[in-house]
């Protein structure tokens, strides 16, 4: 059995294949981000799968994309929790932009590849390799554009009186905007930066508002300057894209975009489909 997964700060997506490439079951977990997650919580989050406990000895490959596996230590650190759940597994832990990359861009193809989904990053694929800019820091210093960059951004506008009247009653309708309460799963909960992104729902329902129009337009333009203008090819090549921010945000993107000369390329809201028919032809 062969298992490829799509693993976001939010959530993960497994598929699982047969030798010939038939699909057997389709599951999903909460994010196994190594960098917010201890070894415990990752463990519970796999054998509290059911289809995950039930096959685990049947697994011989595991194809893991994950947020938060940009360097060797995460790489490892998942790579011997995999081992010891997935016994007979061969695991290859790629960071999750690999998934962006093979889920949009043809092998051999030119592009950049985003990732706007809760959190953000920006590579370029010159049809062998993988060349970054950036060196991520966390969602703290970076992450323009993504959901718990916009998140923060309408908690911040809101104690700060910045938010208009109308949007910040209707805000308050629909969050527990209490200060312990967002002090509390910020500094004292798993998963800050999920916390976070849940506020960029609002954003996308009110992304008509005069107010939102101007959050979204500033938040993507400053995602365009930091990431995807450091390459020189940028106005050369398609800018493709995955995660739930692009998806849902895909006219004021792809405004912004156009409005910077840039090629606008695949938008897709999760990678996992690609995935699984690039490894299919891997097979």
């Amino acid at each position: 059995m062969i298992l490829i997964v799509d693993s976001g700060a939010t959530k993960s997506d497994w598929i699982a294949l047969d030798k010939n490439g038939n699909q057997l079951f389709i599951t999903q977990t909460l994010g196994l981000s190594p960098e917010v997650l201890t070894r415990n919580v990752i463990e519970d989050r796999l054998a509290n799968n059911f289809e995950l406990s039930k096959n685990k000895d049947e697994v011989t490959q595991l194809h893991f994309y994950g947020a938060g596996c940009g360097t060797d230590r995460m790489k490892k650190f998942l790579a011997e929790i995999f081992k010891d759940f997935f016994p007979k597994a061969k695991a290859d832990v790629k960071e999750d932009t690999f998934a962006a990359i093979f889920s949009t861009t043809k092998v051999g193809h030119q592009g950049i590849v985003c990732i706007l989904g809760t959190g953000s990053n920006c590579s370029y694929y010159d049809g062998e390799r993988l060349h970054q800019k950036v060196t991520s820091l966390g969602y703290i210093p970076m992450d323009d554009g993504s959901g718990n960059f916009f998140g923060r951004k309408l908690i911040r506008d809101y104690y700060f009186n910045k938010m208009p009247q109308d949007l910040a009653e209707k805000f308050a309708e629909g969050y527990d905007l209490e200060a312990d309460v967002i002090k509390e799963n910020l500094y004292k909960q798993p998963n800050p930066n999920t916390y976070l992104a849940t506020f960029a729902r609002f954003l996308v329902e009110n992304k008509d508002h005069p107010y939102s129009k101007g959050v979204i337009d500033k938040g993507f333009q400053q995602f365009i300057n930091n990431y995807i203008m450091q390459f020189d090819l940028a106005t050369k090549v398609p800018i493709n894209f995955v995660g739930s921010i692009a998806h849902y945000l895909r006219k004021e993107l792809t405004a912004v975009l156009e409005r910077n000369d840039l090629i606008v390329g695949v938008i897709r809201q999760r990678p996992i489909e690609g995935l699984m028919e690039f490894h299919r032809e891997t097979l």
